[in-house]
């Protein structure tokens, strides 16, 4: 069957994006949090979206995610998602709850303090897109794309991948490896070694 190859975002675009978020406000934070968790882990939106705060073990550096299928898997964050997220629940988190009556466990939540929905994170992502150069048609899953194309780029195990996606079958982590290739020919066919 004919896969559409999963969209991503070169590294330098990632930077830019991640320019658009460096600011101090409550919802600045947040959203840094947010960027860095679905780059930094390829968790899926939704995934993101449900996050409780007790699925989140800094001491371990690991994410509880419950996926698809009822299947929970735990996914590392790194030094930057650790960063984001420690300032976020400290400040941002704190004052946008503030603002609701609302008393839950939700990491990510809107400007009124309430638990962010999936549609909310696409919106979020839509908005900061809208402050950079980047033209490409977002789609909500792009940063898990980029997040999966870099990991192989960097060299990581295919089997690796699959795991921290959480996918059933290695065949769909397998479409990441064809994307790794167009970008390979894509960078063979600008750079290649040219004689007249």
């Amino acid at each position: 069957q004919h896969h559409h190859l999963p969209q991503f975002f070169y590294e330098a675009e990632i930077q830019e994006l991640f320019k658009t978020v460096a600011g101090k406000t409550p919802l600045d934070q947040r959203n840094r949090a947010l960027l860095e968790v679905l780059y930094g882990t390829g968790i899926r939106v939704s995934e993101c979206a449900k996050l409780t705060l007790n699925q989140v073990d800094f001491n371990t550096a690991l994410l509880l995610i419950h996926g698809k299928g009822n299947k929970d898997r735990y996914v590392p964050f790194g030094q930057y998602a650790q960063q984001a997220l420690r300032t976020y629940l400290k400040d941002g988190r704190q004052v946008l709850m503030a603002k609701s009556q609302a008393q839950h466990r939700y990491v990510f939540v809107n400007q009124y303090g309430r638990p962010i929905t999936s549609r909310g994170i696409e919106y979020i992502l839509d908005q900061l897109i809208k402050q950079t150069t980047l033209t490409a048609n977002i789609h909500p899953h792009m940063l898990r794309h980029s997040f999966a194309t870099h990991m192989l780029d960097h060299g990581a195990d295919l089997r690796t991948v699959q795991e921290l996606l959480g996918h059933a079958s290695l065949s769909t982590t397998q479409i990441y490896t064809h994307v790794t290739m167009a970008h390979l020919k894509n960078e063979y066919m600008k750079y290649y070694p040219k004689h007249n």
